[in-house]
């Protein structure tokens, strides 16, 4: 039998959950510049094509050049982290963006529609401030029956049936160009048990693991980033990022 979704608490108690995870996940953590990630080569594309540019909840793994990108994220400690190194950085949620309509010609957020109860109101304040035409990065989990305990762990309300998905965008003037595989999730469920226990029990042994170990290798093994145009296979895919186009 396929693992059903959990309901999701309501949206301000689903907000301070993820507050609290990342406030104290990237409180311990460091920040990793976006040339260490599969996706630069794209965004370079991207970024060379526009002006304005806009990151939203990137954390401490940011996607966008730190220098001439707008960031917004919702914890403290990664902001506090990116102004320290020189980034435009503010306190904000992708629900209620503090920028004008139309203001960005680039606007990229990764790992975080799935993260909020109401994923329409998000997309919406993402399609909001983008400019006609503009190139908008995204990524999400794919197919709620893959659902494990990993997205519990994290803070995720949902994971997104494909055709769904296409729908969703469309819906809030989103055309996908393009798509990828993407994610840097282990695949073994025991490794992710293992560090989810950590995490929990060991948190300080388990952030030198991850600062100094686990992430620089997953940066250095990653696999180069495929981009094919429209929608890429999506059979036991996990995670998508997708390159779509505000009409």
């Amino acid at each position: 039998m396929d693992p059903i979704m959990p309901q999701a608490p309501d949206d301000t108690a689903l907000l301070e959950t993820n507050r609290a995870f990342y406030d104290a996940l990237w409180a311990d953590a460091r920040l990793v510049g976006p040339e260490a990630f599969n996706t630069w080569p794209l965004v370079c594309s991207l970024v060379s094509r526009s002006q304005r540019w806009l990151e939203v909840a990137p954390g401490l793994r940011p996607r966008l050049p730190l220098q001439g990108t707008r960031f917004v994220d919702m914890s403290m400690p990664a902001v506090s982290k990116l102004r320290a190194r020189g980034a435009d950085a503010v306190l904000g949620l992708v629900s209620a963006l503090p920028f004008p309509d139309g203001a960005f010609d680039l606007v990229c957020a990764f790992d975080i529609v799935e993260h909020v109860d109401d994923d329409d109101a998000a997309l919406s304040e993402l399609a909001r401030v983008a400019s006609p035409g503009a190139a908008m990065l995204l990524s999400v989990p794919l197919h709620p029956s893959q659902w494990t305990a990993f997205d519990d762990f994290v803070g995720h309300r949902r994971r997104y049936q494909p055709d769904l998905l296409l729908g969703k965008l469309a819906a809030h003037g989103l055309c996908v160009e393009q798509s990828a595989v993407y994610g840097m999730q282990p695949r073994s469920s025991r490794l992710l048990d293992l560090g989810m226990w950590f995490l929990e029990h060991r948190r300080e042994q388990a952030m030198w693991w991850y600062n100094h170990v686990f992430m620089p290798l997953g940066a250095r093994f990653q696999k180069k980033l495929s981009v094919v145009s429209g929608l890429v296979d999506t059979d036991r895919v996990d995670e998508i990022l997708l390159v779509c186009r505000k009409g």
